[in-house]
């Protein structure tokens, strides 16, 4: 029952997070192109819920917009990544040998390099292209995923069903697909909700850094990187909102993974 209420909870956060990030700029759109220096950096108030910029942009909208562009860079890399992954899992687990060898020596080698540095490195090259942002960030998001789902796998490769599998001649493609993949299933439902939150704070980190989308693109990060010069004016709101705004996503969507992952023999790093 406790476990069923703290999913019930962490579902009802994602989706207001969602609905949020959906609406708000329906309800109150603003051009983010248009500026009116009159009505900037004005505190929270009950014209401006969240205060406004130094452009005098509605930072309740700015702030749903941001989390709306960072939230799909992160869903389509959490999606492309478990797919990969849970592929990559499969093959090296069922296969085994060279296949095993080579996959999961492509996998260390990617974890031994620190992930922002990489990222970095390949966004650095193709500055505010968001095809960039999500490729750097499968790179170093699917390795996980995949040793995972490879455990999974070996722990029933040689189980009797699979061995009466194959003495049925049964093709490994589907062996694969009625035996591993709803093994693997499991794993990756809890790994792609856990990597939307890490990506997250990947792409905000990016943007921050001035490497990832351009300053005039809304996303958390670009947000965060603008607030720098107004806290130091003691404008504290144009830094806590957006702040705010990536640490309710992380949490919702841990505890959403934490609620889906149940009794799962390996934790998702």
């Amino acid at each position: 029952m406790a476990d069923r209420r703290q999913m019930g909870l962490a579902v009802a956060a994602v989706v207001v997070l969602a609905g949020y990030a959906i609406l708000a700029p329906l309800v109150h759109p603003i051009d983010e192109a248009i500026t009116d220096f009159a009505s900037g950096d004005q505190g929270p108030g009950a014209a401006h819920w969240f205060g406004t910029d130094a452009s005098g942009r509605d930072l309740l909208t700015l702030v749903a917009k941001g989390m709306r562009v960072s939230l799909a860079i992160a869903v389509a890399t959490a999606i492309i990544s478990t797919l990969i992954g849970v592929v990559v899992g499969i093959a090296a687990g069922a296969a085994g040998g060279w296949v095993d060898r080579i996959s999961m020596r492509i996998a260390e080698a990617l974890t031994a390099v620190p992930s922002l540095l990489l990222s970095l490195l390949i966004v650095s090259l193709f500055r505010g292209s968001l095809v960039a942002i999500v490729i750097s960030l499968v790179l170093t998001h699917w390795t996980a995923t995949a040793r995972v789902v490879r455990a999974e796998v070996l722990s029933v490769r040689n189980a009797e069903y699979v061995e009466v599998a194959r003495l049925h001649g049964l093709t490994a493609t589907r062996i694969a697909r009625i035996h591993f993949l709803p093994v693997a299933a499991g794993q990756a439902r809890v790994a792609a909700v856990l990597l939307v939150a890490h990506a997250v704070w990947h792409e905000s980190t990016l943007s921050f850094l001035g490497v990832g989308l351009p300053p005039h693109q809304a996303s958390l990060g670009t947000l965060l990187a603008d607030s720098g010069q107004a806290l130091l004016l003691g404008h504290w709101w144009q830094l806590v909102f957006p702040a705010g705004a990536i640490v309710a996503v992380t949490l919702a969507l841990s505890a959403l993974g934490r609620s889906l992952a149940g009794p799962c023999r390996e934790p998702i790093a």
